[in-house]
């Protein structure tokens, strides 16, 4: 039986205007021994999280009375709650939008409900081993200072750079591999814990931003280089100090 981080069954809060898929969502997850309980708008969702205790959200874009994407750069100002975003739009812009407020995922209607399973139960096991006390890696790179547990980046001249949450999960990546060559697939993979298709720019898109806020000349990286063909190499060289943390 699904359990969240101090033993009890998984809270699972399903925002769906749509009754029947609610419905079906609710009665799938309950059947794989979730905790659900669903909302049809942003009121009744917010309603019950003032109350309650939810450890994932699933939460449809096209909401009556908000916008799905507004509703999660909310949340996660607020909280580190899991966040799968469920659209019937398949865009990059919505995608990318998603992940740089801060959802954990996405997935696109129609979708296979083991699908979703599957990413739950990944995410939750993600959010749960994020809850457990951490090592802290701070790491160092031509003058920047990146530290992952506390999610901040501070340039050579000692500003705290202003990163989403998919461009700092992109760049704690590169230094967790410097040198190495990563594929798009492999990038995706670490962001989202999702596969990558031909079609999808989202690495694309991240590594452009990523280079305006980073590279003295965006238009010739030093930091993070195309390898054309296969993927991106960071090619600076990192120092890792590495201590205990309960942060």
């Amino acid at each position: 039986m699904p359990r969240s981080a101090n033993n009890r069954k998984a809270n699972l809060l399903i925002v769906e205007d749509d009754e029947l898929t609610q419905s079906k969502m609710k009665s799938y997850f309950e059947t794989e021994g979730y905790c659900v309980t669903t909302a049809g708008n942003a009121h009744q969702m917010r309603k019950y999280l003032q109350t309650r205790e939810v450890d994932l959200v699933l939460l449809d874009i096209d909401l009556p009375d908000d916008d799905g994407l507004s509703i999660a750069r909310d949340l996660r100002s607020n909280s580190n709650i899991g966040i799968i975003l469920v659209t019937g739009k398949d865009s990059d812009v919505d995608r990318i939008i998603g992940l740089e407020i801060g959802a954990d995922d996405y997935v696109t209607k129609p979708f296979n409900a083991r699908e979703l399973l599957a990413r739950v139960r990944g995410l939750l096991r993600r959010t749960e081993a994020q809850a457990a006390p951490a090592v802290d890696h701070k790491r160092s790179f031509a003058g920047w200072g990146l530290n992952p547990l506390r999610r901040t980046l501070t340039s050579p001249n000692g500003e705290e750079m202003e990163m989403t949450r998919a461009e700092l999960d992109l760049i704690t990546t590169f230094t967790n591999h410097p040198g190495q060559t990563l594929s798009r697939e492999r990038l995706m993979n670490c962001i989202t814990h999702r596969s990558w298709n031909p079609n999808d720019r989202t690495i694309d898109v991240l590594i452009r931003r990523v280079r305006q806020k980073m590279e003295t000349d965006p238009k010739k990286p030093t930091l993070i280089k195309t390898i054309h063909g296969e993927g991106y190499m960071f090619c600076e060289s990192v120092i890792d100090s590495t201590k205990s943390s309960n942060a």
